[in-house]
Parts: C-alpha cells; sequence; structure tokens
C-alpha cells in the first residue's frame, strides 16, 4: 500500500505541472480534472508489486493458506501415482500368475439321462506332448482319488467308539505339477520320475493337511495311513498359487494312484507358460494331446491381457482421481475463504486507492494476482511433496513407482488455475467496494 500511495502522489505533482501545450490548452479551455498520459496509468509493475507486497505483509496468513493448496496438490499427485503403480502391481501380478497358466481338461457332454460324461480323456505322457510346444515351460497332470471312505490317519485308528474326522482329500500329481502351479517345498522334497514308474508308497503332504495330520518334519520318515496302508512322507509344501486345493490335500505319484487305487485316467493338465503364449498353447496343445480328436478337450487359457489391465487401471484412477478431486476443491476453498478474509480486513486501504485514483479492474486485478500467486506457490511444493512420496512408499514397499511426468508439471500449473477460480469471487466483493463507504469503515 505504501508503494502505491508513493507512485500515486509523485504522478499527482507530475499531473500539475503540465508541458508548455497542455498548459495553452488549459488557457483556452478550462478544465477541472487534469489530463492524465496513458503512461501514468497502474501498469503491469505496478500490478505485480502491489500484489508481492500484499502476498508477503502477512507470512503466516501466507502459510496457513499455501498449506491448502499444498495439501490438495499433493493428495493429487499422490492419489494418481499411487493409481498408476497399483494398476502396474495388479498387472505384474496377472502377467505373474493368471497370464501365464493355462489348465486343459476333457471335453464333457450329458447323455440321455442327463447325467455329464466326458469324451475323451488325457494321456499318461500328456506333460511330455505339450512341453514340446513353443511358450511351454512345465506341465503336471493332477487326479482326484476316491479312497472309498477310508480314513487318512498319521497313527492307525481303529476304535468304532471314536468321533469320525474329517479326512484330506488325496489327490495324485505327476512329478512335474509342484513346479506348474508353483508351489514351494518347505521341508523334504518331491517325488520324481523313478517314485512314479515305481509306484512307490510314498506321499507328499500340504502345509494345511500336514498341520491337520500332526507332521511338521520328515527327517524321521514319518508315515500316514489311509485306511490301514501305511504311506512315508517324504515332504510338506506350501505357496501353490494356482491350485491352493493341494495345501489340503494328502498327494501320491499317479503310478502309486494306478496301482493302489485303480485310477484310470488324470482329469486336469496345468501348463506353465510364458507371458502372451497363451493363444497359441491353447491352439496347439488338443492337436499334441489327439492329434485326430483335438476337439475332445477344454482349454482354459489367459484372455489378453491388456484389455484387463486397461480396465483395472481405468477403475484405480477413477477411485483415487475422485479422492484427488476433493481434496483440490478443499485447498481451493481454503484460497477462497482466506483471500475473502483479507478483502474484508483491507477495506480501508482499498476505499484510499479507490479515492487515489485506483480503478475498479485495477483492485480485481491485484487480488486476482495474489491469489494465482498462492495457487502457484502451492502448486510447485504440492507437486514435490507428492512425487517424493510415491517414490518413498514405492521403495518402501518394494513396487516400482510409475508416474506420468505430465502430471507433476500439470500439477504445478493447476495450482494457479485453483488460484484464480478461488480469488475470482473476492475480487469481485473487493472491486465493488465504493471509496467512500470503506472509508467510512462500512463493508
Amino acid at each position: 500500500m505504501k508503494v502505491f500511495v508513493k507512485r500515486m502522489l509523485r504522478r499527482s505533482r507530475a499531473a500539475a505541472a503540465p508541458d508548455a501545450e497542455l498548459t495553452a490548452s488549459a488557457e483556452l479551455t478550462p478544465s477541472i480534472v487534469p489530463v492524465v498520459r496513458r503512461a501514468d496509468r497502474f501498469s503491469v509493475q505496478d500490478l505485480m508489486v502491489e500484489a508481492s507486497y500484499g502476498v508477503g505483509a502477512r507470512p503466516s496468513r501466507l502459510v496457513m493458506t499455501t498449506l491448502g493448496t499444498v495439501l490438495g496438490i499433493a493428495s493429487l499427485v499422490v492419489t494418481i501415482g499411487f493409481a498408476q503403480t497399483a494398476a502396474g502391481q495388479i498387472s505384474n501380478q496377472f502377467d505373474a500368475v493368471s497370464a501365464t497358466q493355462v489348465m486343459i481338461e476333457p471335453a464333457s457332454t450329458r447323455n440321455s439321462s442327463g447325467n455329464e460324461q466326458t469324451t475323451g480323456r488325457l494321456p499318461w505322457d500328456a506333460p511330455e506332448r505339450v512341453n514340446r510346444l513353443a511358450g511351454v515351460e512345465r506341465a503336471g497332470l493332477v487326479a482326484e482319488i476316491d479312497v472309498d471312505g477310508q480314513l487318512v490317519t498319521s497313527v492307525p485308528v481303529n476304535d468304532p467308539s471314536a468321533a469320525q474326522t474329517l479326512s484330506p482329500a488325496v489327490i495324485a500329481t505327476s512329478p512335474g505339477l509342484l513346479a506348474a502351479v508353483r508351489g514351494q517345498v518347505v521341508t523334504g522334497r518331491y517325488f520324481d520320475v523313478g517314485h512314479d514308474e515305481r509306484a512307490d508308497r510314498v506321499v507328499v503332504l500340504g502345509a494345511r493337511a500336514a498341520e491337520t495330520l500332526s507332521i511338521n518334519r520328515v527327517d524321521s520318515q514319518p508315515s500316514i495311513f489311509i485306511g490301514e496302508v501305511p504311506y512315508t512322507v517324504i515332504g510338506i509344501i506350501d505357496g501353490v498359487e494356482r491350485r491352493a486345493n493341494l495345501l489340503d490335500a494328502v498327494i501320491v505319484p499317479l503310478g502309486t494312484a494306478r496301482a493302489d487305487f485303480g485310477l484310470t485316467a488324470p482329469t486336469e493338465l496345468h501348463v506353465k507358460i510364458d507371458v502372451g503364449a497363451g493363444t497359441l498353447v491353447a491352439r496347439q496343445a488338443p492337436i499334441a494331446l489327439d492329434p485326430n480328436a483335438p476337439e475332445n478337450f477344454t482349454v482354459q487359457a489367459p484372455a489378453a491381457a491388456s484389455s484387463l489391465q486397461d480396465n483395472i487401471q481405468a477403475d484405480i484412477n477413477i477411485v483415487f482421481l475422485t479422492l484427488g478431486i476433493l481434496a483440490l476443491l478443499a485447498g481451493g476453498l481454503g484460497i477462497a475463504n482466506v483471500t475473502l478474509l483479507s478483502v474484508m480486513e483491507r477495506v480501508g486501504e482499498i476505499g484510499l486507492r479507490r479515492a487515489l485514483g485506483a480503478t475498479k479492474r485495477d483492485i480485481a486485478r491485484q487480488f486476482i494476482v495474489e491469489s494465482a500467486v498462492i495457487g502457484l506457490l502451492g502448486g510447485l511444493i504440492g507437486s514435490a511433496l507428492g512425487v517424493l512420496a510415491v517414490v518413498v512408499v514405492s521403495l518402501l514397499q518394494g513396487w516400482t513407482p510409475i508416474l506420468d511426468p505430465f502430471v507433476a508439471v500439470g500439477a504445478a500449473l493447476l495450482g494457479i488455475v485453483v488460484g484464480l477460480a478461488a480469488g475470482a469471487y473476492p475480487a469481485v466483493r473487493a472491486s465493488n467496494i465504493e471509496p467512500i463507504t470503506a472509508l467510512r469503515g462500512g463493508t
């Protein structure tokens, strides 16, 4: 304000001493209001000086006003950054599990009585056949075994009066299944081709089945009983990502299941493939299994990853973007509230400036520029803090931070837009204050 008053007084004195041409004209045409040259009007430089003085005159209020924009812009950047990062993580998980798994089953149809029956049969050497295909990494067979009501226990119990307990399921697999379904051996080992060919009475327990049977180590060669037949436990598995029911099961080799339980055919073939090979494997696997009747097999292959990933990212972006916009609106309302409060407190100053010659446009432009400066300052700080938060949290969680650079730059510039929008009404309110009313202390 002091700067403005000094400039206006200096210009008033300059206007009171016109040059010779203006003096001659004044003698011929008397005028009450002196002629003011265009260069003497309120310039852009004056506007910037007054706005900077208004912004910095109250440091504590500047900090509180800017804080609202900082939080709003930072929230927007953080939410968009986390949305993109989360979508990337989900996409990676999809590629790591769903996009790399194919399951093949015998086709089925309903007979005249309405019962479902299979029209094909998986060959026992199905893993070896599909392993020759391009894009296939591992393959393994699975078959569920009907033990005809026999109990699975860790000790032989033959007490008719004892309460019946739910026994773990018995499942037969080929040696390569564990790798195909991304399982991990917790202790011991998984059975191999030798166990399968010899029909050895060995089993591998899922983690939950081992807990149920109270077996947690295999170095002492513990045994379980299926009915009254003992089977040696050689390993315990966990972490099966594709077929979780294996964790609740007792797993035996296919050869053992054929010899002891009369297994006639496997029921599923799990195939681990390279990312993007799903369509090719789905087309070629049935032919590899039975060139004469590939239609006898049903293939469940991953769909194109791009559409699923795009849908996931779009949904996440909408949720996080909505939260960011709400936070940004809160920051904008903070600027508008504080700017309006500043107008009410500076009524006397506005009236004095109007009395000294400032127009309504000059007053409005000053408050708009002040709001824009506050918005820009908050945008820059908020964008920087948002980017830093995304990077730090991602590194702590072991994620790959993903953030479009245009988001960071655009968020900083968005602070100006928020400041302009928030300062529009207070600026109009300030420009409509009448000088005489302001000088009298009214509003």
